[in-house]
């Protein structure tokens, strides 16, 4: 498994702006400064985050994106599955993948999906308000 730099991206987003919720909606120029990413990569990422729920939009003076729940009730897992897709080690665990020929018979096959239990369960235990400390 391999995050890209749209996963990695983000979680920094996301984490961004649950440091500064407090000053309402963010401005995305404000956080693609800070974290220095480019605003256009960003403007590729927000959509997603946002028609899921995760964030909201203003639009306007004053306007920015905002989280829509505190920092703790945001799983990393969440957010990664979300940007990546499928979190499997490796392909043929993946959903939707199709039926491996040595799927009875792999001497491997118990290691990788041990392997991504706790990859997603390690995942899953980490929030952003983890990540803000």
């Amino acid at each position: 498994m391999l995050v890209s730099t749209r996963g990695r991206y983000a979680l920094r987003v996301m984490v961004d702006l649950a440091q500064h919720q407090s000053q309402g909606p963010i401005p995305m120029k404000d956080v693609a400064q800070r974290q220095q990413i480019s605003l256009k990569y960003l403007e590729k990422i927000l959509p997603v985050l946002s028609k899921n729920g995760y964030i909201v939009g203003t639009h306007g003076k004053g306007g920015g994106y905002q989280l829509t729940r505190a920092p703790e009730e945001y799983r990393v897992g969440d957010i990664l599955r979300l940007t990546e897709g499928d979190l499997a080690p490796v392909a043929c665990l993946e959903a939707g993948a199709a039926p491996c020929q040595q799927r009875d018979t792999c001497p491997t096959r118990s290691l990788w999906c041990e392997l991504g239990r706790r990859v997603n369960e390690y995942l899953d235990s980490v929030t952003l308000a983890d990540l803000m400390k």
